[in-house]
């Protein structure tokens, strides 16, 4: 099945979607961008999508940072990825991809005076972290960039250089993902995942303050503890020596879902196994991922595709 996009305004294959190489935002990473699920359900022949319009209230909070200003609302911008699903005539999860960026063929590191464009692409995504065995996570070199340097609470694209090295740098000493500090030494988040820990039956995340994103699965987590398992979540600064304390560890993220963290730093997270808490949240979720919980109807965007 070939990706399709919606670009310069219109429905198209993925293929013929081009762009200039001296677009300005290629060089300067001075766009924004959204990840949206799209969980199928093959007993209902319907996708859910996940959050659609709270990711583009995000994306449109960094437009606003970034000057990106677009000829469409937040309410075009769902229709907009609604009819893409549709279009796309897959029948398996799929991930649709939101990008505002600086569109000018210009050379120049500024955002102001600029052109701007808004594109979409719908595709699959395999697995982004594999969690038949669990996790393995490293604390990184790389320190997570300050919202003073860059903002944090959007996915603006030059910040996923950081990311990038810390992903790598994860891999290549044979981790799995890697965990990032703020520059005052906080736990701050996974290099695509918020985290959370258990210490002494202790729902623990850090807080916005710590330069996370506020991911929706994230926020979605926490929800369902305190709804569905009776659990407060405590939002708190993390020292490092935390992590080898809890008990359980799992992150959380739009590709990743609830991914449990079995070891950190060649240490075994409490037993090296998945954790209670952290079982009955994957238990949970694929039945809210598919949107077959009505409590959380608000979370939940169902599109049939054409036929």
């Amino acid at each position: 099945m070939e990706p399709y996009a919606f670009y310069k305004g219109d429905f198209m294959p993925l293929s013929e979607a081009k762009m200039g190489i001296l677009t300005q935002s290629l060089h300067y990473g001075t766009a924004t961008f959204g990840g949206i699920r799209g969980n199928w359900d093959s007993e209902q022949e319907r996708f859910c999508l996940f959050r659609l319009q709270d990711h583009y209230n995000r994306l449109l909070y960094a437009c606003h940072i970034l000057r990106i200003d677009l000829p469409y609302s937040h309410q075009d911008m769902c229709q907009l990825t609604i009819e893409l699903v549709k279009k796309s005539g897959y029948r398996q999860n799929v991930y649709a991809r939101p990008l505002a960026y600086k569109s000018s063929e210009a050379i120049g590191v500024k955002i102001h005076g600029l052109e701007n464009d808004f594109l979409i692409i719908v595709t699959t995504l395999p697995p982004y972290l594999d969690t038949s065995q669990g996790v393995r996570c490293c604390v990184s070199s790389w320190r997570r960039i300050d919202d003073s340097m860059i903002p944090t609470k959007c996915k603006i694209t030059g910040t996923y250089v950081n990311s990038a090295l810390a992903k790598t740098e994860a891999i290549e000493n044979g981790f799995d993902e890697a965990i990032l500090l703020t520059q005052d030494g906080h736990v701050s988040e996974g290099s695509g995942e918020n985290i959370f820990i258990v210490i002494n039956g202790t729902l623990i995340t850090p807080p916005a303050s710590d330069n996370i994103l506020m991911g929706f699965t994230r926020d979605a987590v926490m929800k369902l503890a305190k709804n569905e398992l009776g659990i407060d979540t405590v939002e708190r600064s993390v020292g490092r020596s935390e992590l080898y304390q809890a008990q359980e560890c799992f992150l959380t993220g739009t590709a990743t879902n609830i991914a449990q963290v079995v070891e950190i730093d060649r240490r075994p997270v409490g037993n090296g196994k998945t954790g209670k808490i952290t079982a009955k949240l994957q238990e949970i979720f694929p039945d809210i991922a598919l949107g077959k919980n009505p409590k959380y109807s608000d979370w939940y965007t169902m599109v049939y595709p054409t036929q």
